[in-house]
């Protein structure tokens, strides 16, 4: 039975996978939609049979509605997120929260404030093979960490900027290849190396035009507990390579490619490692990497019934605004320092 009432605001291309995500949920079910295209929220209204309107205030408004999925464009979550924790409604905000700390910590507070939930949407933590990486690391089975590296090296063709006035552009996407696509790939590395101590970071805008922002970007990283690593985001290597993760350390190597590994091999054996490297065999398709709308949306599911679980619990999600935030920091040092041509310490003082 549904008990959770949804409301989306945005109809975008995100909309679709977190629409389909809730409609695979049981306790939940999608109420209304909310865009200023009508035909936008046409298409969801007519596959979901709910609801719709243009403005989300009369959204957030609603006392059926008792979860907000802000999708809008990157830039502009602030202010629908905002509403909706000040109608006492649960939030969830599609990645980034937002695109500067000064506009995810207001999110933040408010929520803590109106004393509803909050859930940053990264859905890859929520992948099987994800989840079994960071229970080796948490089990200690890679001894002294020593280099945690991510490469999220994609392609997006120039009609994929050209489709919507925000792509691109500093003030509604934030950034490019590292804020847009690279950001899942920068959220799981943190996560499974710990806090970052510093990063010394490049990027560039090499084969697209008309964007205000980066298509290619490297940073070489120090995390805080002395491990070393780098991090390359890119929305200019055609026709997109798999992204890769890989963690080493003094007793353990494992290389993490989508969601499957290439390498899952540790000095102290287990019985069960070869069962996880039949399981989770490195995928030969690259999906999302030349097409943002190839990402299957079974991980979204995941992380709502995660997020719900908490709302039942009164636990905390396993991606709440704090953990959310981590990798925004990350991102926005590696363009501090872009910027700047010195190495950023984190956290940044703001």
């Amino acid at each position: 039975m549904a008990r959770y009432g949804f409301g989306l605001i945005g109809c975008g291309v995100v909309s679709e996978f977190t629409s389909a995500a809730i409609s695979e949920i049981p306790e939940a079910r999608l109420v209304a939609v909310s865009s200023r295209t009508e035909a936008n929220r046409r298409k969801l209204m007519d596959k979901y049979g709910c609801e719709g309107t243009a403005d989300y205030a009369d959204l957030v408004a609603r006392k059926d509605i008792d979860v907000v999925c802000v999708c809008t464009p990157s830039g502009a979550h602030m202010e629908p997120a905002l509403a909706a924790a000040r109608a006492g409604k649960h939030v969830v905000i599609e990645k980034p929260i937002e695109i500067t700390l000064e506009r995810v910590d207001p999110i933040i507070r408010a929520c803590q404030e109106a004393g509803v939930g909050l859930c940053g949407m990264f859905p890859s933590r929520f992948s099987p093979a994800v989840r079994t990486l960071k229970q080796a690391v948490a089990a200690g089975r890679f001894g002294r960490l020593t280099m945690g590296d991510c490469y999220n090296k994609w392609w997006r063709d120039q009609a994929y900027y050209d489709s919507g006035a925000w792509r691109g552009t500093r003030a509604l996407d934030g950034g490019g290849a590292c804020m847009n696509q690279g950001i899942h790939a920068v959220d799981l590395i943190q996560w499974f190396m710990g806090p970052l101590e510093s990063v010394f970071g490049r990027t560039a805008c090499l084969c697209h035009t008309d964007i205000e922002v980066e298509d290619t970007a490297v940073a070489a990283v120090r995390y805080a507990n002395g491990a070393m690593g780098v991090i390359e985001c890119a929305t200019s290597a055609w026709p997109g390579c798999e992204r890769r993760i890989e963690i080493h350390g003094d007793k353990g190597s494992v290389s993490l490619v989508d969601d499957g590994f290439a390498r899952w091999e540790f000095a102290e054996a287990r019985p069960e490692d070869e069962d996880i490297r039949r399981r989770f065999a490195a995928p030969t398709g690259t999906a999302g990497a030349g097409d943002a709308r190839a990402i299957a949306h079974v991980n979204h599911r995941e992380q709502l019934k995660d997020f719900i679980r908490s709302l039942e619990t009164g636990g905390r999600p396993l991606v709440d605004g704090h953990e959310g935030r981590k990798a925004i920091e990350i991102i926005l040092a590696i363009y501090e320092s872009s910027q700047s041509g010195t190495p950023i310490r984190l956290p940044l003082q703001r």
